[in-house]
């Protein structure tokens, strides 16, 4: 099976490369990144050197994709994951427009010319700020925990997070756009039978103390 992982060279695309090469040998991979965000360089190299077939390219251009060799599935890991992308001053929202959701139009167009099946990785960004900001909370252990039994919002237990809770704006430009590239995906895969997959990661962080010595 041959796949091709967008930013194969962050951190989300060096991971999944070190994932298959560990549990499937048999898998070609094959990456592109535009080596923009800091450390791409360095991973370059490893991936280059685990046996990766890197292309330097944009998603964002179709001409960067038209190069690219046949796969049986596209992992699409390329993004500017940054919540407060488009707003921040880092970027503008046009480039954040350019990356999250023109690259995954391509991306999806690439998989239609042959045939290729879409994972895409979303975000659990794409959920409504304003019902999970009125949860009610409790610190436990240093975390943040809704408290489960004070509120009844659809999509929410003891679990977490579900798929059908609230995805309606506002969600952030960068959630936008992740859920925006959802919905084309699913209808592309409708459209011209192609098989989707859909990840809402999350991020999970500890903020820890540091003390002086």
């Amino acid at each position: 099976m041959k796949i091709l992982i967008t930013g194969v060279c962050g951190f989300t695309g060096s991971t999944l490369v070190r994932t298959f090469q560990e549990f499937d040998s048999a898998v070609e991979l094959y990456g592109i990144d535009n080596l923009l965000r800091a450390g791409s360089e360095q991973n370059r190299v490893r991936l280059k050197a685990s046996g990766v077939c890197l292309f330097h390219g944009d998603v964002r251009c179709p001409s960067d994709l038209d190069t690219l060799p046949e796969v049986q599935w596209v992992i699409d890991a390329a993004a500017n994951a940054s919540v407060v992308a488009g707003v921040s001053g880092n970027s503008s929202s046009r480039q954040l427009l350019e990356h999250n959701l023109i690259g995954t139009i391509n991306l999806l167009e690439y998989c239609k010319k042959n045939g290729a099946g879409f994972i895409l990785l979303s975000t659990s960004r794409v959920y409504s700020i304003a019902p999970l900001a009125s949860l009610p909370l409790t610190v436990e252990n240093e975390a943040y925990r809704p408290q489960i039994e004070r509120c009844s919002v659809a999509g929410l237990s003891s679990e977490g997070v579900a798929e059908n809770f609230s995805t309606t704006p506002p969600l952030s430009l960068y959630g936008a756009t992740k859920l925006a590239s959802e919905l084309l995906a699913i209808e592309y895969g409708e459209a011209f039978g192609l098989p989707i997959w859909i990840n809402r990661c999350g991020v999970l962080c500890r903020r820890q103390s540091v003390r002086a010595t």
